[in-house]
């Protein structure tokens, strides 16, 4: 029989040895003994998976993966299918969670019968967390829920993110052809169960540096119409599908 599992942290890594020691050192000291941390590896060259490894001995709620080796989404998507946990939070190897944001977050659930929660990060530069150079995220992205707001303007945060298991069955598998996995999961709660919490907390103290993943600045106009055409017509043929199987999410 399968223990149950609370909570699944998903935290993709590529060559981030230099940060993720205190990632992983932030999510572990609030976790539960009934959490699970997926730690999925896509090909790192540096000492990452060393790192991770070196973890695993002495924490066995530690799971290491061999990511597909395909690009951050198919390495969210391939960690996802892992998780199991209750409730699925996403993590970046690179920012720092703040000591009560499980429990934060664990309570907008129970409380806003939310299938999404999404909280607030302050933004700090590089290696100095003592250097915040945005004291809100959300005032910067104009977070809030919306299917159509997100689409025209995405605002969901993967790392400022959690939601519930059932989601799964309705964002799995991501289109190879959208531009982020965190719109896709937001965006999609918000239509299928259409209840999204955005906590006005900062709860994570989100890194700035030359290797991110995600940039703050905005694509050129074709890009961005682009983007938004692609989206919405995955979005589309997402939706018809589980129309057609009569899915939809209860929290």
């Amino acid at each position: 029989m399968v223990a149950f599992i609370r909570i699944s942290v998903v935290l993709p890594a590529y060559n981030g040895e230099a940060f993720i020691r205190q990632q992983l050192e932030s999510i572990l000291a609030q976790m539960g003994e009934r959490d699970e941390l997926i730690v999925s590896d896509d090909g790192s060259a540096d000492g990452t998976v060393s790192i991770v490894k070196a973890y695993q001995c002495k924490d066995s709620r530690i799971l290491l993966l061999k990511g597909p080796g395909q690009g951050i989404k198919k390495n969210v998507e391939y960690a996802l299918r892992h998780a199991r946990g209750r409730y699925i939070f996403l993590a970046d190897q690179d920012d720092i969670w703040l000591e009560n944001k499980i429990d934060c977050v664990l309570k907008a659930f129970a409380q806003q019968g939310a299938c999404v929660v999404v909280h607030d990060a302050r933004v700090f530069a590089d290696e100095d967390i003592t250097q915040i150079q945005m004291e809100s995220f959300y005032a910067f992205r104009g977070s809030g829920a919306g299917v159509i707001k997100n689409i025209i303007k995405n605002s969901y945060i993967g790392c400022c993110m959690a939601f519930r298991r059932e989601l799964l069955e309705v964002i799995l598998p991501m289109p190879v052809q959208i531009e982020m996995h965190d719109q896709w999961i937001g965006i999609l709660g918000d239509y299928f169960a259409g209840k999204s919490c955005f906590l006005p907390e900062a709860l994570l103290l989100y890194r700035r540096h030359d290797a991110n993943n995600s940039s703050m600045q905005h694509y050129g106009i074709v890009r961005m119409l682009r983007n938004r055409l692609v989206f919405l017509w995955c979005f589309c043929r997402r939706v018809w599908r589980n129309h057609r199987k009569r899915r939809t999410i209860q929290p």
